[in-house]
């Protein structure tokens, strides 16, 4: 995988889920074939003033982003905005933010650990 990609500070998480995790996968062959054959679907509910719920839907080494909520994903996360700006810059790890309840998962957790692989 090529060096991780670190999306604008002052992105929305709307753009950022609709546009620029698709993107990011799109244009990274490695991240690609390191996806292979996971097909999921992943909600993040950002809690928080430009928060909201986001759904990505995972298929073929392939990522569309969604707004909106998705009544059974394969995972949910949890976040505040303030936690996930961090997550985005590289303040934060995600482990550090798992371990300290920042961020908040339910579902599959082993897919959870492959979000490094769709986030960057």
């Amino acid at each position: 995988m090529s060096e991780r990609a670190i999306p604008p500070d002052d992105i929305t998480p709307r753009d950022f889920f609709t546009r620029w995790v698709p993107d990011a996968v799109a244009t990274d062959a490695e991240r690609r074939r390191r996806l292979g054959e996971t097909r999921a679907t992943i909600v993040f509910q950002i809690e928080g003033n430009c928060g909201g719920c986001f759904t990505l839907r995972i298929a073929e080494g392939v990522v569309r982003g969604e707004v909106g909520d998705e009544p059974e994903p394969d995972l949910r996360v949890r976040v505040d905005e303030a936690t996930w700006r961090r997550l985005n810059s590289g303040d934060l790890s995600a482990p550090q933010a798992l371990l300290s309840r920042k961020v908040r998962l339910d579902g599959d957790f082993l897919l959870g650990l492959k979000l490094h692989l769709i986030l960057g």
